[in-house]
């Protein structure tokens, strides 16, 4: 039958009768800046689920490196392969194998997010993303190539890592550094090809490995769906309007009803979180419609 090994956000991780194979199961829940949100969308899950899998199947097809998934099993719920994880930082040995790599790696193609965030408030200047130094930037703007970064996996809040103390927390070589970077460039050559035809630009997106036999790279948990990437309608783009077609969308509204301005206050003066309220009824089913459609968009097949 199995027992819940973790639950996180929006997934859970379940035990099977193979010591070596999990069941991820998905959950309709939504999180925003680290939050839950107390309300539930429709279907989420299994959006989540099929549409991780649509890309894993084209990985795997195109022999960019292996993953994780042995078989969807229901439509939100998927079994892969057991890794280690260790969460103390630096604790994985050198040498050690089917184990999974305790960092985040985020890859962006146009000035979106967090990252349009840090520029804004001038955290961090135009040469940071590849422009000459003083370029003024707009929202939006394609970047002139991608643009990757390192988060940590096991803090409370996610932190950007520079490449030695990202080595430190992961003990991994240089060169198995640098090949998982490069396994993400090629994955999000994939996405990017797939995602053009049916009219969708890939502005980002994060991706986790895990390091099986022989420390080869393992490609694990799940990427290019509406939680982990962020999309945007192509044909809107050349217009000069931005439409969100991912998380992003339901983000914007905790902008715009000025929680995140507060919770980013109480984190910075660490004090108690706001609460995150519950989404409105209208949201929650433009959410549910949007991971839907994007489902069918993005795989090509019906929901």
């Amino acid at each position: 039958m199995g027992e819940m090994i973790y639950h996180g956000k929006v997934k859970q991780v379940w035990s099977t009768d193979d010591p070596d194979i999990i069941e991820f199961r998905y959950t309709d829940q939504i999180s925003v800046f680290d939050q839950i949100i107390p309300s539930l969308v429709p279907r989420k899950g299994e959006s989540l689920n099929r549409t991780s899998c649509h890309w894993f199947e084209l990985v795997e097809k195109e022999g960019v490196c292996d993953t994780h998934v042995i078989e969807m099993n229901a439509p939100d719920r998927v079994r892969a392969r057991r890794f280690d994880v260790i969460r103390e930082a630096g604790a994985i040995t050198p040498d050690a194998e089917n184990v999974f790599v305790p960092l985040e790696v985020i890859c962006r193609h146009y000035l979106a997010g967090s990252g349009w965030r840090r520029y804004a408030r001038g955290d961090v200047g135009a040469e940071e993303f590849g422009f000459e130094p003083g370029t003024v930037l707009t929202e939006g703007v394609k970047l002139p190539k991608p643009y990757l970064e390192v988060s940590t996996k096991f803090e409370k809040f996610d932190r950007l890592l520079g490449r030695e103390e990202a080595l430190e927390i992961s003990n991994l070589s240089d060169e198995e550094f640098d090949s998982i970077l490069e396994i993400v460039l090629k994955v999000d050559e994939i996405i990017e090809r797939e995602a053009a035809k049916s009219g969708l630009i890939h502005v980002d997106g994060k991706k986790e490995f895990a390091l099986g036999v022989g420390r080869k790279p393992v490609l694990v948990d799940s990427f290019g769906t509406l939680d982990e990437d962020r999309w945007w309608d192509a044909a809107a783009y050349e217009r000069g309007e931005i439409v969100q077609l991912s998380k992003e969308f339901v983000r914007g509204y905790y902008i715009e009803t000025g929680h995140h301005a507060v919770l980013r206050k109480a984190r910075q003066a660490g004090t108690d979180e706001p609460p995150i309220p519950a989404l409105p009824a209208e949201i929650i089913d433009q959410t549910a419609t949007l991971y839907a459609d994007m489902f069918e968009r993005l795989t090509g097949r019906i929901f």
